[in-house]
């Protein structure tokens, strides 16, 4: 999981460019849209989201209420990732099952 971290991290400052930040500059658990962590604002969370949607081809519903949570943190971006993605094997694996 602390490699998809990391490249999650990079995605975010590539696409944001947040140029004056690294990687190790930002906290796994910081929150993402507070002044207290890296001050994204709303405009980056669109960003973000297509950024996601690319190079994860996860499905993200911006009226869903648990999208605002899973945009909380690095921690919770991975998440978000990685619970995807095992639900995609899941699928893929039971369809090859059914063959």
């Amino acid at each position: 999981m602390d490699s998809l971290k990391l490249e999650i991290k990079a995605l975010l400052i590539e696409a944001l460019d947040l140029e004056d930040l690294t990687p190790a500059d930002i906290d796994d658990d910081a929150p993402l849209f507070d002044t207290d962590g890296i001050g994204l604002d709303s405009i980056d969370a669109l960003e973000i989201g297509i950024v996601l949607r690319k190079q994860y081809r996860l499905n993200i519903a911006a009226n869903d209420e648990s999208t605002r949570a899973y945009f909380r943190s690095i921690n919770t971006l991975a998440a978000l990732v990685a619970s995807q993605r095992e639900a995609a094997h899941a699928v893929s694996g039971t369809a090859k099952q059914g063959e």
